[in-house]
């Protein structure tokens, strides 16, 4: 059994996609590419990580380890078999985990804005990362998570995105927050990109100023035979805000038959 609460809209499909979301965030990120994957005949997977959502946490430790050993609990459970793993952020960093720790059930692995180690070159990046750890930990949540909309969805026609956000954010358990991000700003899994032979599409964002382009080319650099795809004009949440593009891009190496295919970059 699993604690995780999930999503498998599509449990004759095959194979499994397990969608792994980003901080603060729930499986409501993945709505679009649950559409698309389900009309390929895939079966999208999408769990609530702890803390987040309407998964529990029971505060006794989240790590990325626990994280990707309760991920393997719950593809044991629902009888997969290997599965291929998309991730988004914090989540495209516990599918890195996830494919260190359990290589047996990974098929292929799509890791979005996202990095190894997280190691702002500018000081804006900085500040930025300082005031969201201080506001989580000394105001709260809801005001970390109002900066935060801001910064993923900052036009004047996501104000409804912003808002949705800002909610799920506010959500979530604050010492599964908290220990969230202590872990992604203490992660480093540079050193073992290499032991990763799962095939692996990089997606970046052109215009990302969470994790910049540079960290995520650093990302597919380190991993052998991996491949980065970058969208023009793309933000931080690409599977939301460049929905169409991403879906083009993550069904055509999803079903591709050919493990190094190439996959055109779009720009």
């Amino acid at each position: 059994m699993t604690s995780l609460y999930y999503l498998d809209p599509n449990p004759s499909g095959s194979p499994a996609v397990l969608l792994l979301h980003g901080l603060g965030a729930d499986h409501s990120m993945w709505v679009f590419q649950i559409e698309a994957l389900t009309a390929a005949g895939l079966r999208p997977l999408a769990p609530d990580l702890p803390g987040f959502g309407d998964s529990p946490y029971d505060g006794r430790g989240w790590s990325f380890h626990r994280i990707a050993g309760e991920l393997r609990d719950l593809l044991t459970h629902l009888q997969t078999g290997p599965a291929h793993v998309v991730g988004l952020s914090m989540g495209g960093v516990i599918a890195q985990q996830f494919a260190l720790d359990y290589p047996f059930l990974v098929r292929k692995l799509v890791l979005a804005s996202t990095f190894a180690a997280l190691r702002p070159r500018r000081l804006s990046q900085w500040f930025y990362f300082f005031q969201r750890l201080f506001l989580v930990q000394c105001v709260g949540l809801p005001q970390q998570a109002a900066i935060v909309a801001q910064r993923v969805f900052p036009l004047p026609e996501q104000e409804a995105l912003r808002a949705l956000a800002a909610a799920q954010i506010a959500r979530a358990d604050p010492r599964a927050y908290r220990a969230a991000m202590r872990a992604l700003g203490l992660v480093n899994l540079r050193q073992r990109l290499r032991e990763i032979r799962a095939p692996v599409l990089v997606v970046t964002g052109e215009q990302d100023s969470t994790v910049s382009p540079e960290q995520q080319r650093k990302l597919a650099d380190g991993i052998p035979g991996a491949q980065q795809v970058i969208l023009a004009g793309g933000g931080h949440a690409l599977a939301i805000d460049q929905a169409e593009a991403f879906n083009r891009i993550l069904l055509a190496f999803l079903l591709s038959s050919l493990e190094k295919e190439t996959v055109d970059v779009e720009r």
